[in-house]
């Protein structure tokens, strides 16, 4: 039964994520937002006024950069409503940022609808989810790979 007890706690130490540090260049930002406490992603809002032509696609800051915990990491997506509504995506979805980065966290957002869109200082623009837990792997290259049912079918193989 202790050891029972022991792997529980393990196991939600591992699922549990740590405080995260971030830090704003402008007092008049918002911070990273969550709708909800349970909220898998935080808003990211833009540190600047940006306005996308059709198809246009153009690298937008928050003005916030992060403290991701060693052993973390973090994804970039975008919002669903950007993307229902407008036409609004990330190109690099999701974009990955390692737990070592200290820079400005960027977002290159793509307009794919054909009208002009608006991006005002402090719109969210972006979801930021922490991910803890991922493999460091080292690969190296093998003349042949193990077969599997799905082998190389690739995009659509396993239907609509």
């Amino acid at each position: 039964m202790i050891f029972e007890s022991v792997q529980a706690h393990h196991f939600l130490e591992r699922f549990t994520m740590r405080m995260i540090n971030f830090h704003k260049d402008f007092a008049d930002l918002n911070d990273p937002y969550r709708a909800h406490p349970t909220d898998a992603g935080w808003d990211l809002p833009s540190a600047e006024n940006v306005t996308l032509a059709p198809g246009e696609r153009c690298v937008v800051d928050t003005g916030i950069s992060v403290e991701t915990p060693e052993g973390c990491f973090a994804m970039m997506t975008p919002r669903s409503g950007l993307a229902a509504r407008f036409g609004i995506t990330i190109v690099n979805s999701p974009g990955i940022i390692d737990s070592h980065y200290r820079g400005n966290l960027k977002v290159i957002m793509l307009n794919t609808s054909d009208k002009h869109f608006h991006v005002s200082k402090n719109d969210r623009i972006a979801q930021l989810v922490f991910m803890s837990q991922y493999a460091v792997a080292d690969m190296q290259e093998v003349d042949t790979l193990n077969t599997t049912d799905r082998g190389a079918n690739g995009l659509g193989s396993t239907g609509k």
